[in-house]
């Protein structure tokens, strides 16, 4: 999936994958990391999910990573925040109060760059990707990161009737991208209301991803 392929769909506004409330599974579900208050949450290729408020109004940090500046530039705007903008290798980095987001290639941020998570929420990131960049992409987020626990939501679905994004990730392609360093754990499963784009039945599932031990 090219960079390109993104910055056209904001520039375009086809952003149906932009939903209009936070995501049931991540108020159901995201309590299950058992972080502390003010933990600092990271959210990849985040877009201007609401999620993002969600997160903030229960108590944590949000730092995000995205492509579009458009996406991120609407997400301070609504949240009524109005960022410092400056400079991180080559990505541009906005902050303000307990929120800050990376702009650029994600595969472009470093540890250092990102700083100490405690946990990733991964909505958007994952399922938006092709098969050949998924292993690329999981093994960036662990390193970065430091294989902080996740909490991963995805779709499983006949890739044969829709061409995605989303794309189809179900327990096999779970277990084969993060199976040897972390613990799988399928905390919900619900049908998608109507199918995916109306087009095709699929479930929605909820996976908590911790270290061994």
């Amino acid at each position: 999936m090219h960079p390109d392929f993104w910055q056209e769909k904001w520039q375009k506004r086809e952003i149906a994958f932009h939903q209009a409330a936070a995501n049931p599974l991540l108020v159901s579900c995201f309590q299950q990391l058992a972080l502390v208050p003010d933990s600092r949450v990271f959210v990849p290729l985040c877009g201007k999910t609401l999620d993002i408020g969600w997160l903030l109004a229960s108590g944590y940090r949000v730092v995000g990573a995205e492509l579009s500046e458009v996406a991120v530039q609407e997400l301070f705007a609504e949240l009524g925040l109005t960022p410092d903008i400056s400079t991180a290798g080559k990505l541009q980095h906005y902050k303000a109060d307990k929120l800050e987001v990376f702009v650029g290639d994600m595969f472009e941020l470093s540890q250092a760059a990102l700083g100490p998570v405690a946990a990733i929420y991964d909505r958007a990131a994952l399922v938006a990707l092709p098969a050949d960049m998924r292993q690329r992409y999981a093994q960036q987020l662990m390193t970065i990161s430091q294989c902080a626990p996740q909490l991963v939501i995805c779709f499983d679905y006949d890739q044969a009737m829709l061409a995605g994004p989303p794309f189809a990730v179900d327990s096999k392609e779970m277990h084969k991208l993060y199976g040897h360093y972390y613990h799988l754990n399928c905390l919900k499963k619900q049908d998608v209301p109507g199918g995916l784009k109306r087009k095709c039945q699929a479930t929605e599932s909820a996976w908590l991803l911790t270290m061994p031990g």
